[in-house]
């Protein structure tokens, strides 16, 4: 992907469709881990895969309106994190193109500082419409801990969101990691524009 196509704003049509696919994994992956009562979320695969695949615009568009969506048609207060969906996707498309999709161990880290950045971006989002928590079991848990031992409020928060976001982001694109490296190389370049196809 050369350095123009990373913030291109003539997107491919192939690149455009890739939102609502991304937008229908993320529900899958809710919805799976909702099934089996994980202490993860899993509903940013379709948004990290697809910055993978497109680059960072297109990941941060599908993060958003997947959010959006969601909150129209579910839960309203999910709109107000397409802002850290947003971030998600802009981050792991710039650490791609970055070339930080080599190996697990990169793999790994990506996920690190994901969940990271979603943490700090979810953490004032939470006090101000949570009270601080999350919503996640375990990570509500740690945040009762850290409450009953007086630590401060927003401190709390934080790590409520660190021990639910990390693992998770850190699980989301492992698996979005392997998604990608199954798929054919001619079907990556067409999603990244290399191929002479009808562009916007």
């Amino acid at each position: 992907m050369s350095k123009k196509s990373m913030w291109t704003l003539k997107l491919s049509t192939a690149a455009i469709a890739l939102i609502p696919a991304a937008i229908g994994i993320n529900y899958l992956g809710k919805l799976f881990a909702g099934l089996l009562k994980l202490p993860l979320w899993l509903d940013s695969i379709g948004t990290i895969l697809s910055s993978m695949l497109a680059g960072p615009i297109i990941g941060a568009l599908s993060g958003i309106i997947n959010n959006v969506i969601f909150g129209v048609t579910v839960d309203p207060i999910s709109t107000v994190y397409a802002v850290t969906s947003g971030a998600i996707g802009l981050v792991v498309g710039i650490m791609a193109y970055k070339g930080w999709l080599k190996n697990l161990k990169t793999v790994i880290v990506v996920g690190l500082v994901v969940g990271f950045i979603a943490a700090v971006i979810s953490t004032p989002l939470n006090l101000i419409f949570w009270g601080g928590q999350t919503g996640n079991v375990w990570g509500d848990a740690f945040y009762a801990f850290l409450v009953s031992k007086d630590f401060p409020v927003w401190l709390a928060s934080f790590g409520d969101s660190i021990v639910v976001d990390v693992p998770d982001k850190v699980a989301t694109v492992i698996i979005s990691y392997f998604i990608f490296k199954g798929l054919p190389k001619n079907l990556i370049s067409i999603f990244r524009g290399k191929d002479k196809i009808e562009e916007l």
